[in-house]
Order: C-alpha cells, then structure tokens, then sequence
C-alpha cells in the first residue's frame, strides 16, 4: 500500500519561493487507476515525481506499507524506482542509440536480471503491447503511438506494483490515445496505475478515480481510500545492480552513432602514444643491437685475471695522467719504474681461487684455470710410437661450469659438428676454425696424413696417450730425465688415454672471439693430473732444492726473479701452484655486472698489494652507450608524454559535451532505477573504450611507420629491423592511455551521476 502523509514541496530560486505542494495526504489502493486532474502549476507533476522517487519531499512522509521514507538512502530510492515504480513520459523518453529490445529490457539490465530471462521478459511484453515485429528498429523509426507503447512495455518489463504515467497522450492523436488509455485501462487490473493530465473527459473516461488539484492542494477526490480498506501487500525492493559490462554495452551502442567523432578524438589521443611507442621501439632496437654487441663481441669475452694487471692504484694513475708534457721548470722529477706505474703482480692464491669458484653459479657459463703444465704426450703411427711436441700445438683445458645446471661455454659459443661434449677426464675436444682448418702440426701429432682432407669420422674416436710423471721420468745421477723407450711407455697400465669425442668450431654470432684450433681436455683432468704429480717424485724434489732437476741450472732464491723461475718449474711439471691465468666466461652483459661486483668486494678493504686487479675492456664501452641510450629514450619520452596530457585534457572536455549530449538519457536511466554510481559507470565506460581505441590505434600506428623508419635506417646504417616494439611496451601504452582517459574523464562522469534526474527529463 502505498501512502502520503502531509506531504510538502517547496521551489526557492533566489528570493522567491513556490509552494509546489501545501500539505498533500493520499492513500492509494494495490489495484486502481487514479487519474490527477488539475491545470498547469496545481502540482501534480511534482506530487508524481515524489511518488515515483525522482523528486525528495521537504516535509510529511511517504509510506510504502507501512515503512517510512524518511531514512530512505540514495541506493533505497534507485531500487524502489526500479522495482516498484514503472513511468510512461508524456515524451517517451526512449533512449535513441539503443533498439527497442533493448530499451524494454534496461530496467531489468539494472536489476542484474541474466540475458537470457530479460530478453525472453522483454519479447513477452512487446508481444502484449503489439510491437514484437519491431524490436529491433530504433525509436526514431517508430510513430509515435508506436513510441509510447514502447515506453509502456518499458515500465511493465521489470513487473513494477506502481504504474506512473505523466500525460501519457498528451503528445498523441485522438485515435492513437484512445489505444493508448485502453492499454493503460488493461494494465490498471492488476496494478496501482497514477496517471497525470489536464483532460478531464479521459480521466472520468477511463479511471476509476479522479483526484484534482490546485494550487498544490487536493481539492477532490471521487474514490477516497477508507481506513478498512487498507491492505498489507508488500513492496519487494530488490538492490539495483549495474556491472561493467552493462556499463560498455550501453557506452559501446552510444558511441556507434558518433563513429567519426569518436576516431578523431582516440586518433588525437594516439598521437603521445604513437610518439612514445616509436621511441621505445628504437630504444629496445638499439638495446637489443647493443645487447646483440655486447653478447657478441664484449659478453663474450672472457674477464681475465692474469699474474700481472693494470696497477689499481687509481692515486697514482691520476697522478701520471696530470704531469704537464714538456714542463717549463728548472728540477727533475724522480720518475716511477714501469712497473710501478702500469703494473700490478696479483696474488693469485689458494683463497683467491676459492673465492672464485663460489661465484653465483647462474652468472658464469665457465670458468677456466690456466697451468704452464706440461703433458707427456704419445701416439702409434704406423706402427712406431712417437713423442708429440707441444712446443707449437694448443693443448690446454677449457672451461668448467660450476653447477650442472648451466649451459656450458661449449654449448653456448660453439657449434658441435660431430660428435658429444667430454663426460670424463679421458675425453677431449678438437677446435677448428671457421674454415674447419686446423694445424698440419697437429693433424699428424695425431697421425693423420695431410695430403688430403680428413673425414671428421676418420678423427672422431681417435686417441692420444698420456703418461704420468712418475712414469715418464727417471732419475739419472742428480737429474730427472724422460725415459728413452717410448714403446714400454706407450704400454704402460697408469697411461691415460685421451679419447677425441667431439669436434667443435666457434659459432657466427661471436664474431670477436679469434678461434684457437687445438686439442682442449676437461677440467677434471687438469684437476686430477695436479692432484696426482703434487705426490709424484719429480715434484717431491724439486721442491727439495734449489736448482732445476732437468737441466741443473741454479735457482737465486734470495730473489723474486730466482722464486719465479722455480715456481715455474714446478708449475710445468704439474704441481698445484698459482694459475698463470684465470678465465671467467659470463652468461651475458648483466652477470659480467654481478662477477665484477663480486671481484670488486675481494679487494675490499684489502692493502694495495693483496688486491687482485682484473681486465675487462668491454666495461667502459658498453656502459657509455646504455647510459647514453637510455638518457636519450629518457628526454624524448619526457617530451612525447606532453602531448598525453594534452590529449587527457582534451578527452575531458568530449566527455563534458558527452554529458552535455545525453543528459536526458542520464534521467531516463535514473528513472528507471539507476544508481549515480552505475552514471558514473557508464561514463567511465566510454572513457574506457575511448582510451582503448586510442592505444590501439596508436600502437597500429606505430608498428605501420616502424617498417619505414627501419627501411631508412638500413640505407643510413646497413643495421636490419632497428625498431622493434616490445610487445609489452605495447600493452603498457594501452594501459596508459586507458589510464589517463579515465583520468580525462572522471570529472564529466561526477558531474553526469550528479544531475538531478528531474530537470535531466526535461532536457531537449
């Protein structure tokens, strides 16, 4: 039941104040047609908008079964509009953009009613008022008849228990509003309709009671609710709800009748975006050039660590590089000693290279240790062993991996041509060049013919004998010297014999690297062999005297120099000493940054001769060009985002005139039950689709002009596909101008969810 009680309305513009309403009392039954009577400004239309919640009371209250309205939150009074109350406008007030379909099922699109059941509700009642054949044109194609039936089948679509109409024929023949009123006559069976108009001959015609106005008073009521009447039927007020989806579709159907407006302001927008997509784009191009470069050419090199560096006395260094040439004084200045001034003698210690070998694993692809050893070396050629001399062969170890996680140097910078890596000490490799060549000198150490090429089949599997030291040497009076009978060597069981197992050339993607054609062993072999003359005779010795067991020559151990030529020695004959050199292969440009920093921390505060100082001439020119890279992406980013904020400028004022434009449609949806937040809701959503379109269009416009400006680099640089865009750069720009769309657009939204719904209806 529904009932006002004492019900005022006040309109106050500057110092005049209407009286729309003086005190209204009404009561109404569940079932009734009630048509209000009363000339223009009585305040009917008002009594109208407070019963269907457009419009809040200054004094009285309004019952709905019994519960007061005077608590009534904003979020009460959309949901009883959408499923209490159904209005039929005097002016239809049908939403142009949308089809007839969907103009009847808006109301159950805010009531959160599936797609399914409000298409199929919408059909229904299409059907009842005559216009199921055309649902799917648009209002402007319907007559008006046809138009206020359409708004009729609206306020039923959703099974409201009140029915509002305001001058429903008012705008309509005499023909036409007689079909009308027997429609709303059929409906007012089953439902409270009110109607306003000021045609007394269709109001006792057709209604059931009549209730007249004046003067914002109720002068007649023909059919008064009497107390015993009074029902207690109840309202059901379910929440409105309006999802995003909902809120694009709507958005989606308003822009399709402004295509050309809406692609010139997203192409505007775009403009930043195609600016600073470009930028990036040849940012990552360069990047990826650089990267490309410095995996190449710098990443592939090696850091070494050599006996003797560059001095790292930075003080020093800056004090040579400050010494004016060709001085105008009259003293000489005490100059340092070359090695003083550039050199410095690391020491490469037990500590060091276990400081080494606990470098972050994912950062090294290997690490290699470089020992003047000497190796023993036999091969059987036809027959005859003969002694392989290493003098002017490369036969050394290549780099290990410090977990079995990490792709090796091999499988990263090599091809293998035929056959597998080493899986144990007796397995070795063969480098060729690029040319697949390698030393004559070599091919018949391995007893090979070099009149004609050689089948890497044929080498594959082939093998050389190692001999320890124990073995291969005999003591002669003070001396140690290699035993003569090669072919009792050859036979003897601790021999080792080295197997080649695969062959290996360096790739094309790293071109700086100078291949080196020789036989390389495994680390483990390195290791294995050190561990084992440590304890062989020779060694013992040698490290017993002071001259050279082999040759006799006296070493001067008071002296660095004497020190360093029996360390020598020992390091030939195998002994665990100092390396001569230290390789350390990174991954990439990034982990050679995290091993410098690593070797950085060892000098910490050490004193300058226990630093270890190391090589890597790649640093200085690949941190130039990044930072001056990413300093220029920097500066034209910064310039091309102004335009961003232009454009978000320029979008809030389109969705100002937006607003401006459907202001009538922002009544109708708040008539019909709509929340502010669901206004502002769909403003967002035309913002959103807006902003979307615009980074699509400015990320197509961008990947369109990459294929010139790449085709212009080539010509000026012989570099192919510079600008490349980064696919998630793409997805961030998209984001972006969503984002500062959305931005553009908040303002206009708030101000559209905030129009009074009232004054909105009667916007043209």
């Amino acid at each position: 039941m529904l009932e006002l009680k004492k019900i005022k309305k006040s309109y106050k513009t500057g110092d005049f104040v209407q009286h729309a309403l003086k005190g209204v009392s009404l009561s109404f039954r569940k079932n009734e047609f009630v048509a209000i009577l009363g000339p223009s400004g009585s305040g009917k239309t008002t009594l109208l908008n407070i019963i269907g919640g457009l419009d809040c009371y200054d004094e009285g209250n309004l019952i709905i079964n019994k519960k007061s309205t005077k608590n009534f939150k904003e979020c009460d009074w959309d949901a009883y509009r959408n499923n209490c109350i159904g209005f039929i406008f005097q002016s239809y007030n049908l939403i142009s953009h949308m089809d007839v379909l969907a103009n009847v099922e808006m109301g159950m699109t805010l009531s959160g009613v599936s797609v399914k059941k409000r298409k199929q509700m919408a059909k229904e009642v299409l059907k009842k008022v005559g216009l199921k054949e055309h649902m799917h044109k648009r209002p402007n194609q319907l007559s008006g008849g046809q138009m206020q039936r359409v708004a009729i089948a609206r306020a039923l679509a959703n099974n409201p228990d009140i029915i509002l109409a305001d001058e429903p024929t008012g705008a309509l023949d005499s023909k036409t509003s007689i079909q009308i009123m027997e429609l709303i006559k059929e409906i007012a069976k089953d439902k409270l309709v009110i109607m306003v108009t000021h045609n007394p001959e269709l109001a006792n015609s057709y209604a059931n009671r009549v209730i007249e106005m004046k003067d914002g008073e109720i002068i007649n009521d023909t059919n008064p609710l009497k107390s015993k009447e009074k029902e207690n039927d109840a309202y059901q007020i379910r929440k409105t709800s309006m999802n995003f989806l909902t809120a694009l579709h709507l958005s989606l159907n308003n822009i399709r009748t402004k295509k050309g407006r809406t692609f010139l302001t997203a192409f505007a927008s775009s403009i930043g975006i195609i600016g600073i997509a470009l930028i990036l784009s040849l940012s990552n191009g360069f990047d990826e050039q650089i990267n490309l470069f410095e995996k190449n050419t710098l990443s592939a090199l090696p850091i070494i660590v050599n006996k003797q560096s560059m001095n790292l006395d930075e003080e020093r260094q800056d004090e040579i590089l400050e010494q004016d040439d060709y001085p105008d004084i009259d003293y000489i200045i005490p100059a340092l000693e070359v090695g003083e001034k550039y050199i410095h003698n690391n020491k490469l210690t037990n500590d060091y290279i276990d400081y080494i070998n606990h470098i972050e694993a994912t950062d090294v692809s290997g690490i290699n240790y470089s020992y003047m050893m000497g190796l023993n070396l036999l091969q059987k050629v036809n027959g005859k062993v003969k002694q392989i001399s290493t003098t002017n062969l490369t036969i050394a170890s290549y780099p290990h991996t410090l977990n079995s996680d990490t792709k090796s140097v091999i499988t990263e910078r090599y091809d293998m041509l035929v056959g597998h890596e080493p899986t144990n000490k007796e397995e070795i490799l063969l480098e060729v060049d690029s040319k697949n060549q390698v030393s004559k000198d070599l091919l018949e150490a391995l007893g090979f013919s070099t009149t004609n090429n050689i089948n890497f089949n044929d080498i594959l599997n082939s093998e050389i004998t190692l001999v320890l030291n124990n073995d291969y040497y005999q003591m002669v009076g003070n001396y140690f010297l290699p035993k003569q009978d090669l072919e009792k060597l050859y036979e003897n069981e601790n021999n080792i014999k080295l197997k080649i197992v695969g062959i290996i050339r360096l790739k094309k993607d790293y071109p700086s690297l100078t291949a080196t054609p020789g036989i390389y062993y495994t680390y483990d072999l390195q290791n294995y062999l050190i561990n084992i003359n440590n304890n062989s005779d020779i060694v013992k010795k040698q490290k017993s005297v002071d001259y050279n067991i082999m040759t006799g020559e006296k070493f001067d151990l008071t002296t660095e120099e004497g020190k360093n030529l029996k360390n020598n020695v020992l390091e030939y004959l195998g002994a665990r000493g100092e390396p001569s050199m230290i390789q350390i292969y990174p991954k990439d440009f990034e982990s050679k940054e995290h091993i410098i920093n690593y070797l950085d921390k060892y000098n910490e505060d050490k004193v300058e001769d226990d630093k270890v100082a190391y090589i890597d001439q790649a640093h200085l020119m690949s941190s130039l060009s990044s930072n001056i890279m990413t300093a220029i992406t920097i500066v034209l980013v910064t310039f091309s985002s102004i335009s961003l904020v232009v454009s978000c400028i320029m979008i809030g004022i389109i969705m100002y005139i937006s607003v401006l434009e459907r202001t009538k449609e922002i009544g109708i949806l708040r008539s019909l039950g709509a929340r502010k937040k669901d206004i502002t809701r769909v403003f967002n959503a035309e913002t959103f689709i807006i902003g979307t379109t615009s980074g699509m269009i400015g990320i197509f416009g961008a990947w369109l002009l990459l294929f010139p400006i790449n085709a212009i680099l080539l010509n000026l640089t012989n570099l192919e596909n510079v600008a490349i865009m980064n696919p998630l750069h793409a997805v961030v720009l998209i984001t972006i101008s969503v984002i500062l769309t959305l931005i553009g657009g908040w303002i206009p939204a708030k101000i559209a969810s905030k129009k009074d719904p009232v004054i909105a209806l009667r916007t043209e």
